[in-house]
């Protein structure tokens, strides 16, 4: 038995949502999507919790009749964060009639980008994949659907501003990263802000697997000696620089994180909350357990009598799997009242999701709107600080640097 056979028959054993099909969605009123995950690979730290946020959403949405009255069937795969099991993965779903794909992992999302196209099902990357795939018109199925690298690097730069009195003339800020294609995206739009913002701008790359940082650190702490860092770290990264930090004695609240490296997880890996105090992280979904749609699943758990899952405690990365498969659902839901009610294509589903608006989900979805050429949906994003042994909001939903972020997206079109 292969590896990816093995991966899905594990998850199908493990996960009532899941199931072989035999070919095409029934003739119930069943629609399938299908979710790339990992669960045992390198950011399994993330999947573990992200993707059972994303299957408890559709139970809710089956539980109460479905999506105007079609039942959703979630195939999920573990493609173990690589390439050759994702590029399995997409097409056991082409098979298995999906109508649009979850995808996990930037260097997959740019494996995947073509194929998607090719086969019209839209793909999904919320927070990693291409900054530029938030182009519709260049990327036609491809749907960042939250804030890119580009918009996180300008939220960050933002941030900082903010923090350091409303200017950075003359300041000196810090970019940590891992040394991937992902970690060096940002930096034409960090390099574009140290001339129109003036500050002074040193990068430090961090090498895989990313455990090792004390070179770095020290290089910051005790000869760059910024104003602010900004990290981009990802996996087990993001808890070695907080501990770094904390070590040398840089002040945490003059840190501000990624998205990647922003979650519970990372902070208790870290040594926990007291260890994490001031530290700032990006979000681009709600943070905590206090939205209704996370009180209804809770609900759902106790009244089928069943414990609520641990995975619930993780709430930035569970909250991510929620807001993923709420943003999938309202897609097919504005794609089935188009069509009178009729079963959507792939093709309709993607109009669908060009056509969300207004959606927030009771705040855990930001004010975002996607069009055909806008997939990204606007770059909103929040940041939340470790405060008092908790994680709390500092800043609600904005965009950092917005017109730099678009002048950028069109001279990539010129490219192209």
């Amino acid at each position: 038995m292969t590896r990816f056979v093995r991966s899905w028959l594990g998850i199908a054993a493990t996960t009532a949502t899941l199931a072989f099909g035999g070919g095409q969605a029934s003739a119930q009123k069943e629609l399938v999507f299908g979710l790339q995950c990992d669960r045992t690979g390198p950011t399994a730290t993330v999947g573990v919790n992200l993707c059972p946020g994303y299957h408890d959403y559709i139970a809710l949405v089956n539980s109460k009749g479905g999506v105007e009255g079609f039942k959703i069937k979630v195939l999920e795969i573990d493609n173990e964060y690589k390439v050759p099991p994702a590029m399995e993965a997409h097409e056991r779903f082409k098979k298995e009639g999906a109508v649009l794909e979850g995808l996990f992992g930037t260097a997959s999302t740019m494996a995947l980008t073509k194929k998607l196209e090719e086969d019209k099902i839209l793909g999904t990357s919320p927070g990693f994949g291409t900054a530029s795939s938030a182009d519709g018109k260049r990327f036609p199925y491809t749907f960042p659907i939250a804030a890119s690298y580009w918009s996180q690097a300008g939220a960050a730069v933002a941030f900082a501003k903010e923090r350091l009195g409303g200017s950075l003339k003359g300041k000196k800020i810090a970019y940590l990263f891992y040394d991937n294609p992902a970690g060096k995206e940002p930096l034409p739009i960090l390099e574009d802000l140290v001339k129109s913002e003036g500050f002074e701008m040193r990068t430090f790359a961090v090498p895989a697997p990313g455990v090792e940082m004390g070179a770095q650190i020290l290089d910051i702490t005790s000869r760059f000696k910024p104003d602010f860092i900004i990290t981009h770290l990802f996996g087990r990264s993001p808890s070695v620089s907080i501990k770094e930090l904390k070590g040398k004695g840089f002040p945490l609240s003059k840190v501000v994180a990624f998205v990647w490296g922003s979650a519970e997880a990372d902070i208790i890996a870290a040594g926990g909350m007291g260890v994490a105090e001031g530290y700032n992280g990006i979000q681009f979904a709600g943070v905590g357990k206090d939205f209704q749609v996370i009180k209804d699943i809770e609900a759902m758990y106790k009244a089928q009598g069943k414990p609520l899952p641990k995975e619930l405690d993780s709430t930035v990365y569970y909250n991510r799997g929620v807001f993923m498969a709420a943003l999938h659902t309202e897609a097919v839901r504005n794609a089935i009242k188009a069509k009178g009610g009729a079963a959507p294509t792939s093709e309709e589903v993607k109009k669908g999701m060009e056509s969300i608006k207004g959606f927030t989900l009771g705040g855990l979805v930001p004010p975002m709107e996607i069009t055909p050429t806008d997939h990204e949906g606007g770059g909103w994003v929040q940041i939340w600080t470790v405060k008092g042994g908790k994680l709390v909001k500092s800043k609600d939903w904005f965009q950092g640097f917005r017109p730099v972020i678009q002048k950028h997206l069109e001279a990539e079109a010129k490219k192209s």
